[in-house]
């Protein structure tokens, strides 16, 4: 279930701070509200679709998707690299070229690996529950494939 949104000082409300599981009909009933997010679900959609056909299990959702800005650029997301059979694993979520330039070309949104390190001290899966703008904990979503 994706609680209510909560103000902590950033230009949006964010998820309250933790892992919240929902299913890709809960994101879209929840955050697909405009033309513009509803292109962004169905890049989301199709990005899920092929993570699971290569086996990955689980993504986390994050961004300004999933904030109530109205009119989000994309989204981020992160995937659990466990399981996945990399010869099925579309090769463009490797590739972090051009500011990951394909990636938001294909799916409308930017992925990264949990276990990989977003700084010098954070995981993204870390990473993407702390508000860059303020610094405090804020939520992320948690989409089982």
């Amino acid at each position: 279930m994706i609680p209510e949104l909560v103000d902590i000082g950033a230009s949006w409300k964010v998820l309250p701070f933790g892992i919240h599981e929902a299913t890709l009909a809960e994101v879209e009933k929840r955050f697909a509200t405009n033309e513009k997010r509803k292109q962004l679900f169905r890049g989301l959609t199709k990005a899920c679709k092929s993570f699971k056909v290569a086996g990955c299990l689980t993504i986390y959702l994050d961004g300004s998707y999933v904030t109530d800005k109205d009119s989000p650029n994309d989204y981020d997301a992160c995937w659990n690299p466990r399981n996945v059979d990399e010869k099925k694993l579309d090769r463009v979520f490797l590739d972090f070229s051009n500011k990951r330039k394909k990636q938001k070309s294909k799916f409308g949104g930017e992925f990264f690996l949990t276990s990989a390190k977003a700084d010098t001290t954070h995981l993204f899966i870390q990473y993407f529950q702390k508000d860059k703008e303020t610094g405090l904990e804020k939520g992320i979503i948690c989409i089982h494939l």
